[in-house]
């Protein structure tokens, strides 16, 4: 039993280091997906939870961002579409039946004129595809003039990508507004208006604007983190296998070669 140590563990330390550390990552990083598809999990369960509770009214009064998060909320007002910002590098929320294909697009950011308040709500209004030739050629949507009902879901933001060197938003009045990210404060002070603390996220109530309101769940990826996870344990375990086997069959080679010397 020595021997097989020694042969193992003492004269192959570089090799059990190394095995050692691929042990480690591996597990590591196996650990960490499973506790990334926990995590997903688990908000999709709270959203669930307070969509459930009692739909708000945003022209009843002012509601704070911490009480109507993640819950449903109606509103009657009129959009301001000239103040309209598309958020580039969107990626349909959904992909077309039978396509694992990401589609790029925009979200159609809109300021919406809480009725009998003076107050505007801003609306991520649905999903349009680009023109991956003419950056600037916007999906064409249709705008109601008109006075409206609508109903979504509350969100701090309508979530953020990547973007290098952003700045002062510059607005030309002849040209759409099309920017990476979304920020409520700077929109306040651009415009001088009173906003919600928040956005309201339109889900899909059958109307033909043409946008999409296909929103993926929260636990859209938990399958990949487990396949994932699946992948980090297997190569921790192939680490450990490729060391034990190694140092076996140079135990038992050693042991052969002592045999034929003896």
């Amino acid at each position: 039993m020595n021997n097989l140590f020694s042969e193992l563990i003492a004269k192959r330390i570089v090799a059990t280091v190394s095995a050692l550390l691929v042990m480690a990552i591996g597990c590591g990083a196996g650990i960490w997906q499973l506790n990334r598809a926990e995590t997903k999990i688990a908000l999709a369960a709270n959203l669930l939870a307070r969509q459930q509770m009692p739909i708000l009214n945003a022209n009843t009064g002012p509601v704070s961002l911490e009480e109507a998060s993640e819950r449903r909320m109606i509103a009657r007002g009129q959009f301001i579409p000239e103040a309209a910002v598309w958020l580039d590098n969107r990626p349909r929320p959904m992909p077309p039946v039978g396509s694992n294909v990401s589609q790029s697009g925009f979200y159609l950011m809109m300021p919406f004129r809480i009725e009998g308040r003076d107050e505007i709500l801003w609306v991520n209004r649905g999903w349009g595809p680009r023109n991956n030739e003419i950056r600037e050629m916007l999906p064409p949507v249709k705008t109601p003039a008109n006075v409206v009902n609508i109903e979504g879901i509350v969100f701090a933001h309508p979530g953020k990508v990547y973007a290098l060197g952003e700045g002062k938003a510059v607005v030309d009045a002849s040209k759409p507004r099309i920017e990476q990210n979304f920020d409520l404060g700077a929109e306040a002070q651009l415009h001088g208006w009173r906003q919600s603390p928040f956005i309201l996220r339109e889900v899909d109530m059958g109307i033909d604007d043409g946008l999409l309101r296909e929103w993926a769940p929260l636990t859209t990826g938990v399958d990949r983190h487990y396949a994932y996870a699946f992948q980090w344990f297997a190569l921790a375990f192939s680490g450990l296998l490729f060391w034990l086997i190694s140092g076996l069959r140079q135990y038992w080679r050693r042991g052969l070669a002592n045999g034929d010397q003896g």
